[in-house]
């Protein structure tokens, strides 16, 4: 009931106090509501990683060696914290190198960790990590990664060595 909205927030006036036409009040109304229905769409492609909240989406398959746990592997990344799409991190930036981490041993924060098994050599994956599985309710400040700050990744599988060597 309207009543129960104070006047300054009421809808269907302005600020001149004229009444709002029905078709802008609708626009006000659903703008905001549609904006909220579609995004989880921009996700949508975005397959979930079992037992975990971090999701991952191929963009270019690879073939051969499959990222497995206790692998080294050489990696391209680059991270961008999802809130406010701020790049803080990549490997082909100048003067960057690609990055070398041991797949599943918990030796990178968990959702990369998880996120790259599987993976195969010239493979690219984008990976969208929660805090929890991130940098966690601290974040990381010196690399501009804000507390509670949700993780977006695009990894390129360069190579992986297993126990004897390359595969």
């Amino acid at each position: 009931p309207l009543f129960l909205i104070p006047r300054r927030f009421r809808v269907d006036e302005c600020k001149n106090r004229r009444p709002i036409g029905a078709q802008m009040k609708a626009r006000v109304l659903v703008l905001p509501l549609l904006i909220v229905a579609l995004f989880p769409l921009a996700l949508a492609d975005m397959e979930p990683i079992l037992g975990y909240e971090t999701t991952k989406q191929t963009i270019t398959a690879g073939s051969g060696p499959v990222v497995a746990k206790g692998n080294t592997v050489t990696v391209h990344a680059t991270g961008i914290v999802e809130e406010g799409n701020k790049k803080f991190w990549s490997t082909k930036d100048p003067g960057q190198q690609p990055f070398t981490y041991q797949a599943g041993v918990g030796k990178v924060i968990t959702g990369w960790d998880q996120g790259c098994l599987g993976m195969n050599v010239g493979e690219t994956r984008k990976l969208r990590i929660p805090a929890h599985e991130g940098y966690g309710a601290g974040g990381f400040p010196a690399w501009g990664i804000p507390p509670g700050g949700t993780l977006l990744f695009e990894i390129e599988v360069l190579s992986i060595k297993g126990k004897g060597g390359e595969l």
